[in-house]
C-alpha cells in the first residue's frame, strides 16, 4: 500500500528494509509491521506542514481553564464510582544515564529515601484505601528498563495496587546509507535497537493485551504521564469533567515561562485542536513560537485518554502522528530512529480538549538542579505527594544552575552535607569545585565560583544573601 506512493529509490529502500526486518527474530510480527509502516510514512514525505496563517488561538471551550472545572462531589460513593473508571499509566522507558545512574530513571531517590516509583505507588495506595476503589498502575517500559523494573515491582507485592508492566515496541535503528536495519549488519546488542517514542503507548497498550483486559474490567480512562513528573497526580476534577463531557482526549497544558519556550503548544487548526511542536514551525516563525505573548501555554505531557477511543483508532490504524526523525551515530555508523509523541495524537480523537492547569502539576526532575529544588525546604512530602511550601511567596521556583561537578546524582549528593534552605532564593549559579556544609541558607541572587584548581567549602550554617562568592575571603 504505502510503497505505491514512493519513488523508485525510496521503494527500493523500503524493500531492502522489509527483507532485513523479516529476518529479525528478536521482535514480534506487530513490531515488524509497525516499523515498516512508520518508515513507509517517513519515506513518502507525509510530513504535515502547518500553514501559519491558519493557526488560531484556542478558545476557553477548547483549552478549558482549570478554575472553571466543576468541584467534585463530597460523596465518597460518587468518588469511588469515578475512580473505578480510571487507570494510571506511567511512561517508564527512560534510563537515569543523564544523571549518572544505571537502570530506570524512576528508581532514583527523590526525597526521604523514596524513589519516583515509591511515591507513585504510595499515592495510588492512599486513593485505593481511602475510597475502597481499585485504580491499577501500568508501567510502560522499554527493552532498556524492562528487566530491572520487573525486579523492582516485586517489592510492592503486598500493596493494594494492581501493578501491570508491558513493553513499548522495539524497532531496529536504520542505517542512513541504505536503510537496512542495523541489527542485520551484525550490531546484535542493545545499540542496534530503539524504542520509538511515547506515541507508541497506544499500539503497545493494544498489542500487549492490556487494553482489552482493562476494558473488560469496566475501565474507561487512562491517565498517562512521565514517571519523572512529580506533579502528575490523579485529579478528580479533571476526571469528572472528561466523564461528564465525553471528551476522548485531554492534554494538560500550563502557562509558559521563559524556561519553557521550546515546549509544544495547543492550537486550533482547521476546526480541530492539535499540538504544534517547535520542529513543525517554519524557520521564519520560530521566534514568534517561542514568545510568551502569542503562544501562552505548553504541553506538560499529562494526558487523559478514553480507552474505547484508543481501541477504535488503533484498530483502524488511524493514529498517524507526526514523525520525529532522530539521527544518531553507533560505532561510527550514521543511523536514524523515527519516533512519535503521544501528545500529537490529540487531533485524531473526538471532542478533544486541553485543560490549563496550575504549574504545580508540572514538576519534572530532568537534572540534579531539579533534584535540589524538590529535596529542599521549598517542598514537603505528604502521603506520597510533593507539595510546595506555603512559606515561599514567589509563585515561580528559583532558577538553579549547577556546574558539571554536580551533574551525576552521586556527586551531587556528596557535595551537599545537607540541602540548603532556598525558600527565599531567586537564583543560584555554582561553578567549579564547590562543597556545601550543613544548614546553609541561600537568599536572593547567589553566585558561587571556585577558582580553577581550588576547592571552595561553604561552612556549616552560612547565610548567603545577594552575593557573589569567589573564595573563602568573601564568606
Amino acid at each position: 500500500m504505502a510503497a505505491a506512493i514512493l519513488n523508485a529509490a525510496n521503494a527500493e529502500k523500503l524493500n531492502r528494509l522489509k527483507s532485513g526486518v523479516d529476518g529479525l527474530n528478536q521482535i514480534s510480527e506487530n513490531e515488524k509491521s509497525g516499523c515498516i509502516n512508520l518508515v513507509a510514512r517517513y519515506l513518502s514525505g507525509e510530513a504535515q506542514h502547518v500553514e501559519w496563517s491558519k493557526i488560531q488561538t484556542p478558545t476557553d471551550e477548547v483549552v478549558v481553564p482549570y478554575d472553571t472545572l466543576v468541584p467534585t462531589s463530597d460523596d465518597p460513593v460518587e468518588t469511588k464510582k469515578l475512580l473505578d473508571k480510571l487507570v494510571v499509566l506511567k511512561l517508564n522507558g527512560g534510563l537515569g544515564t543523564t544523571m549518572g545512574c544505571t537502570g530506570p530513571k524512576s528508581v532514583i531517590e527523590v526525597r526521604n529515601g523514596l524513589t519516583f516509583l515509591d511515591l507513585i505507588v504510595i499515592q495510588i495506595e492512599n486513593l485505593n484505601s481511602k475510597y475502597g476503589c481499585n485504580v491499577p498502575l501500568l508501567l510502560m517500559n522499554s527493552f532498556n528498563t524492562h528487566d530491572d523494573t520487573l525486579k523492582i515491582v516485586e517489592r510492592y507485592s503486598s500493596s493494594n495496587v494492581d501493578i501491570h508492566t508491558f513493553n513499548q515496541s522495539q524497532y531496529p535503528r536504520l542505517v542512513v546509507d541504505d536503510f537496512s536495519p542495523l541489527p542485520s549488519k551484525g550490531q546484535t546488542g542493545k545499540d542496534g535497537w530503539y524504542p520509538p517514542g511515547h506515541g507508541d503507548v497506544f499500539p503497545s497498550l493494544k498489542n500487549s493485551g492490556k487494553l482489552d483486559a482493562l476494558l473488560a474490567q469496566g475501565k474507561e480512562y487512562v491517565f498517562i504521564a512521565n514517571s519523572d513528573n512529580l506533579g502528575a497526580v490523579v485529579d478528580m476534577k479533571i476526571l469528572n469533567h472528561l466523564v461528564h463531557n465525553k471528551n476522548e482526549y485531554c492534554m494538560e497544558v500550563t502557562p509558559k515561562t521563559l524556561a519553557d519556550v521550546k515546549g509544544g503548544t495547543l492550537i486550533s487548526y482547521e476546526g480541530r485542536v492539535q499540538l504544534l511542536e517547535i520542529a513543525q514551525v517554519p524557520d521564519e516563525h520560530v521566534n514568534e513560537f517561542k514568545s510568551i505573548e502569542k503562544f501562552k501555554i505548553f504541553n506538560t505531557n499529562n494526558l487523559w485518554v478514553n480507552l474505547k477511543a484508543i481501541k477504535r483508532l488503533v484498530e483502524a490504524d488511524a493514529l498517524k502522528m507526526e514523525i520525529i526523525p532522530n539521527p544518531k551515530e553507533v560505532d561510527g555508523i550514521k543511523v536514524l530512529q523515527l519516533e512519535t509523541a503521544a501528545g500529537a495524537a490529540i487531533r485524531f480523537f473526538d471532542n478533544a480538549i486541553g485543560i490549563n492547569v496550575p504549574r504545580s502539576r508540572f514538576l519534572p526532575v530532568k537534572a540534579t538542579s531539579d533534584l535540589l529544588l524538590v529535596q529542599s525546604d521549598l517542598y514537603k512530602l505528604e502521603d506520597g505527594f510533593v507539595i510546595r511550601n506555603e512559606a515561599r511567596k514567589n509563585p515561580a521556583n528559583p532558577s538553579i544552575e549547577l556546574g558539571p561537578e554536580f551533574k551525576k546524582v552521586g556527586n551531587f549528593l556528596s557535595r551537599f552535607k545537607s540541602i540548603p534552605s532556598i525558600i527565599e532564593l531567586d537564583s543560584l549559579k555554582v561553578v567549579g569545585d564547590v562543597w556545601f556544609g550543613t544548614g546553609v541558607t541561600l537568599k536572593g541572587k547567589v553566585i558561587i565560583v571556585a577558582k580553577p584548581g581550588k576547592k571552595l567549602e561553604i561552612p556549616d550554617g552560612a547565610v548567603i544573601e545577594n552575593k557573589e562568592i569567589n573564595g573563602h575571603e568573601d564568606l
